[in-house]
This record gives C-alpha cells, structure tokens and sequence, in this order.
C-alpha cells in the first residue's frame, strides 16, 4: 500500500511574508492546494497526513481538508520531528508498505514524475526520491569566501516527494539527529541506505522566497493547472 506525508508546520521565515509560505495564494488557489491536489487524485494513495503547526488557524478551513482521505496531526520543533508525527499517525500502515514525503510549499508536481518515481521506490529496499542534475558550478563557500568548487557531474538537487519504506524511514527518523536532518533521504542515508535518484523536472521548485510564485504560476500555467 502507498501513504503520504506532507509536512506543513513550518513559517517561512526566509521569505518574510507575514503569514506561512504554504497559504499564499498562487492563483485562485494556495501554495499547499496545488501541493496536495497531485496526491489526493492519485488513485493508489490510501491516507495522506498533512501536519499542522499547534498553532495553525488556516487549513482547516479550506475545502481541501474535508478530502476523504486526507487527516491531519501536529507537527514538532523540526521538519524531521514533523515527518515523524505524520508517520505515527498512519496507524494502518504495515512495516513495508510505502510512504511518500513531499513539500507543502512545492506546488508544481508533474503526476507523470510521481509515476516513475513510485515505480522506482517498488523496485529498491532503498527508496527513491526526485531529483534533478545540477546546472550550475557549485561553490562551497567559508565565511564568505569560496572554499572549493565542486563537482558538477556528481551533484544532484534533491526534491519532493521522496519515497521509503515506513518502518525503515520511521526508525532512521528515531535514531538520527532530527534537528540536523533536512530531507528524510539524508536520515535515510545516515542508516545506511542508498535511496536511487529518479530524474524530476527542474520547475517541480520549493517555493522559499517571493520571488518564486511568478515562476510556479508560470509552471502551472504550462501544465493546465491554473
């Protein structure tokens, strides 16, 4: 069986737009509207689990949180505490069925990417998460100076979702630094596990600054979303 979590609990302090990143309006719609709609129509889903900051007024209210089945829980200090809450709140879900982890704030998933990257996570103990090559040299910068430049070739951007095996991500969650972790494949990683890469588009961005809801717009306009 395949399940999903979408943390939602962070504010978007980066972008400074006087409410959480993820209820901005991108259309006639909000960030986590076009985040989640890919997910509740994707007919193998069983339950997916938003979670809600312990102070969040806003989802609740949205048509969207009556889906059939869509709960939500609340979330923790960190992102990893957040992803955790979500999977102990999937009470149904066996050990070795699938649960899928995406971005509240990435509202231009491509259902054909969601394909090949479910169909990845069947064929690997390991999991799978989409992601894209780097386009740009990468510098790794000490105080403000350039320290080194990397490898293009071996550099991938990480996105969302990313896809695991429940009880295996629920423990590298448990046992790992969870105020260090900042994608559920790097906890994943730090168990041991070497999730595969699949191939994303580049517009599937995380909205994290003002600047990017002109380009999502764009991106959903290209998909006949908006």
């Amino acid at each position: 069986m395949l399940w999903a979590v979408v943390p939602a609990a962070g504010r978007g302090a980066r972008m400074d737009a006087g409410q959480p990143k993820q209820y901005l309006p991108l259309g006639r719609r909000t960030v986590i509207e076009h985040a989640l709609t890919p997910l509740l129509d994707y007919p193998e889903l069983e339950t997916l689990v938003v979670v809600l900051g312990p102070d969040d007024r806003s989802f609740h209210d949205m048509e969207v949180a009556s889906h059939p089945i869509l709960k939500t829980t609340t979330g923790g200090a960190s992102r990893a505490d957040s992803v955790l809450a979500g999977l102990r709140a999937l009470r149904e879900a066996a050990d070795d069925d699938l649960v899928l982890v995406h971005d509240a704030a990435r509202p231009c998933l491509r259902v054909d990417d969601l394909d090949r990257l479910i169909r990845a996570a069947r064929r690997s103990r390991d999991g799978a998460l989409l992601a894209v090559p780097a386009k740009d040299t990468l510098k790794r910068v000490v105080d403000g100076r350039v320290g080194a430049t990397l490898a293009r070739d071996d550099v991938w951007q990480a996105q969302t979702p990313q896809v695991f095996p429940v009880a295996a991500l629920r423990q590298a969650l448990e046992q790992g630094d969870r105020a260090l972790i900042t994608d559920e494949s790097s906890a994943m990683e730090a168990a041991g596990f070497r999730p595969r890469c699949v191939e994303g588009h580049g517009d599937n961005l995380k909205v994290t600054y003002l600047d990017d809801l002109p380009l999502a717009e764009a991106s959903l306009r290209a998909q006949g979303r908006l």
